[in-house]
């Protein structure tokens, strides 16, 4: 049954510009203005987060949008103190907009004594009162496991396949979808699939953390135009050396889409001097003026789908339908819908 009251959105300090974009996106939908809550989430002198919600929310169902992205402790924590403000107002439900879900990277055990850090937020989300989780591309899908709430997970592939599909439209022929490692080819796979693409592998060996000692690339990659595609970007080295590698195998041009751009360090640098010919990333992480003004840097919306995918989680509608291409083309207003 549809909730009889209206959702409504509040945000933290992550990425007001991706909060505001979803209620001017769900106020289209809706044929009524929805705005974020006015609340005030600041810092007092010694640092510590302070929280005060202006609006009435008691018996309302609420959407938090935060990513937990750099500072990400800095971020976790305002989410976790909203939501406990909202449990402690009386809301129905509260529900965690992650766009990106920093920590996701730590989802194991790699060496011995060492945390899994994400296990760790999961258990601090659900006790601060989060009810429900709603994110995008986490680097791990088994951590939704990690929780005993719902988690929905959804995917950037069918945003970029609208897209790749828009500016690569009479080329589709002469694209390869390539994984930059062996772990990534499931993703990889996927998105070849829906573009109709052939796929390629980068394998990768690496001599010790955090340097690649040699590249392999799997598959025929000459004359193709290129699409690397990986969940995160952090500071751009391995894409960077298998655009090179790429390109020294054959590859007419290379481009890469990359749901997370952390862009961190030397980042933003190595990607200006490289031979990749674009970078696409989403806004889930909010862009610096260094990454906005980066030309060869294109960043795509996620208001629209993150809109559609709280409004069906209002209404008790599906998510999963967000998945497909004729589902999302429309949603996107035609701008990468098949033309």
């Amino acid at each position: 049954m549809p909730s009889m009251t209206e959702p409504k959105l509040i945000a933290g300090n992550a990425n007001l510009t991706l909060a505001n974009a979803i209620a001017r996106r769900m106020s289209m939908h809706r044929g009524m203005s929805v705005g974020l809550v006015d609340a005030r989430v600041e810092r007092f002198n010694d640092g510590e987060i302070f929280v005060e919600v202006f609006e009435n929310v008691r018996g309302e169902d609420m959407f938090i949008i935060q990513p937990v992205s750099r500072p990400a402790n800095d971020n976790l924590m305002e989410l976790l103190i909203i939501a406990d403000a909202l449990r402690r107002s009386s809301a129905s439900r509260t529900t965690a907009v992650i766009p990106y879900f920093g920590y996701a990277r730590q989802d194991r055990r790699t060496k011995s004594r060492t945390p899994i850090s994400a296990k760790l937020v999961a258990n601090m989300l659900t006790e601060a009162g989060i009810e429900r989780i709603l994110t995008m591309d986490l680097h791990a899908a088994q951590i939704q496991g990690f929780f005993d709430i719902p988690v929905d997970n959804l995917y950037a592939a069918p945003i970029f396949a609208l897209d790749i599909e828009h500016h690569f439209k009479g080329n589709l022929d002469n694209v390869t979808v390539v994984s930059p490692d062996v772990g990534g080819v499931a993703r990889a796979r996927e998105l070849a699939q829906r573009i109709g693409c052939a796929l390629a592998i980068v394998d990768k060996r690496r001599e010790k953390q955090g340097e690649v000692a040699e590249m392999t690339v799997i598959g025929d990659v000459k004359d193709q135009t290129c699409i690397i595609v990986d969940d995160i970007c952090d500071t751009a080295g391995t894409l960077c050396k298998a655009a090179d590698v790429l390109l020294e195998n054959g590859a007419a041009e290379v481009h890469a889409y990359t749901t997370h751009g952390v862009l961190s360090g030397p980042a933003i640098e190595r990607v200006t001097g490289s031979q990749l010919k674009s970078l696409v990333i989403t806004d889930t992480i909010e862009a610096p003026e260094a990454v906005r003004t980066c030309p060869n840097i294109r960043i795509v919306p996620t208001a629209p789908i993150f809109a559609q995918a709280i409004l069906n989680t209002w209404n008790g509608t599906s998510i999963s339908s967000l998945l497909d291409i004729d589902t999302l083309g429309p949603i996107y207003e035609g701008t990468y819908a098949k033309l």
